[in-house]
């Protein structure tokens, strides 16, 4: 199988600082690949240069197989990556409608076609099982889970095949992690790849195939997650050593 999206090499120099270091990751369709470090490790500006925010110094991002160029966000989503970002860049003043056709608004004539928009931003939602009573509320309004819902539906409606979620359950409580949890599974089982950042380690493992774990601009390491413990993870995370019995894991989880 041919990975959806593989970063080959990847360096980055801030000055005198080495960002990241041939730093090597691939994601296949409908997996979740978890991306785990501390505050500093490279994860965060890795998924930057994935999703257009900065430019490798030197390295290849391949999409299915063909190297591409990303230098910009739109880039990136031309591709089919979109990035939720831990804020979810969602314009609190505007509704759900606005959010999910922000910067791509649909227009007849010279008017905007809001009758088209709130149809094909509810059907989007609707696919998502997330109940929000209104979809012409502000944002800031709704619970964390629907602004979380919103976010998706964005990336969703713009087709997305690659999605890098970066904590999406920080700010949420119990019941709303858990429907998060329920909807990358949903986007999971339709074959949509997944870059799942979080420092919650019983997230990562609810919900990954596999994790990599970065430490100084460097990859440790990635592991299947059914052949780790939360101890092997911190270790890598803390140590940056790789757990002794842990298998080579740059292809998809076997089955059978």
């Amino acid at each position: 199988m041919t990975p959806l999206v593989e970063m080959r090499n990847i360096c980055l120099r801030f000055g005198g600082n080495q960002a990241l270091d041939n730093v090597s990751v691939n994601l296949y369709p409908g997996e979740v690949v978890g991306l785990l470090g501390h505050n500093g490790a490279g994860k965060s500006t890795l998924i930057k240069v994935l999703s257009g925010a900065y430019q490798a110094d030197s390295g290849q991002i391949r999409v299915d197989g063909r190297e591409v160029q990303i230098r910009s966000p739109q880039d990136a989503q031309a591709l089919g990556i979109e990035t939720i970002y831990q804020n979810l860049a969602l314009a609190d003043n505007l509704d759900a409608v606005a959010n999910v056709f922000l910067g791509r608004e649909k227009v007849r004539g010279i008017r905007l076609d809001e009758d088209f928009m709130e149809l094909e931003a509810r059907k989007t939602l609707d696919r998502l099982r997330v109940k929000i009573p209104s979809l012409r509320v502000p944002v800031a309004q709704m619970s964390g889970g629907q602004r979380q819902t919103v976010a998706i539906g964005r990336a969703l409606y713009f087709k997305a095949r690659c999605l890098i979620m970066d904590e999406p359950t920080a700010a949420l409580g119990p019941e709303e992690t858990a429907k998060v949890g329920e909807l990358i599974k949903a986007l999971k089982a339709e074959g949509v790849g997944i870059f799942l950042i979080s420092h919650d380690l019983h997230d990562v493992f609810d919900l990954a195939d596999r994790i990599t774990v970065m430490k100084n601009g460097r990859v440790v390491g990635t592991v299947y997650t059914q052949d780790v413990s939360h101890d092997d993870v911190l270790g890598m995370i803390i140590g940056g050593v790789m757990p002794k019995n842990a298998r080579p894991a740059q292809t998809p989880l076997p089955t059978g």
